[in-house]
């Protein structure tokens, strides 16, 4: 169980640095006239992941589930998604947060993985969601998150969506960007 204690470990610490990241680039935004969009939901969503982190303990630890045969395999998937997640953050910049924040008038990110997905770190959160407990052969944990995970995905991402419509040109530049989702609901549409 070394690599379990050494990869919860390491993931609950990077939530750590992610959440400071996240109130430095807050602060610094709402100091730039940035609003906050979805404090309802937020609370919620803090919660989901504590939930999933306790479940994983539980079920793991008190379960006493082992490795996958398979962890060569989702361990590489973790790995993409650290990746990617380094690559989103770092697109995002001062952007980027845990929280919905819009500063009024901001250009619209455009680069890294956001040229061709509107939500990037949604799909990296939702494939750690599924990987880590796979790892560990927690099927209960993963199940019951990637379900807790759809619902809150279901209400983050259009709060998200309209919040950046109202006070960006982020639905223009969608537009003109032609992302991967928009062309793709667009052959289903016709």
């Amino acid at each position: 169980m070394m690599l379990f204690g050494f990869l919860i470990t390491f993931v609950i610490l990077q939530r750590l640095i992610e959440l400071m990241i996240a109130r430095r680039n807050e602060d610094r935004m709402k100091r730039e006239g940035a609003i906050e969009f979805g404090s309802g939901h937020y609370p919620w969503m803090v919660l989901m992941h504590i939930g999933f982190f306790l479940s994983l303990f539980l079920e793991v630890l008190v379960l006493k589930k082992n490795v996958s045969p398979f962890w060569p395999f989702l361990v590489s998937l973790f790995l993409v998604a650290q990746a990617g997640r380094i690559w989103a953050l770092a697109s995002l910049g001062k952007y980027w947060n845990t929280k919905i924040i819009v500063l009024p008038g901001a250009e619209p990110v455009r680069k890294g993985p956001y040229r061709f997905l509107k939500h990037p770190n949604y799909v990296i959160v939702t494939l750690e969601l599924l990987v880590i407990p796979l790892l560990f052969n927690a099927y209960i944990t993963a199940a019951v998150f990637a379900i807790l995970n759809a619902i809150m995905l279901s209400i983050r991402i259009p709060a998200e969506e309209s919040a950046l419509k109202k006070l960006t040109e982020y639905e223009n530049q969608l537009n003109r960007n032609g992302k991967i989702e928009s062309k793709m609901l667009k052959k289903f549409d016709n």
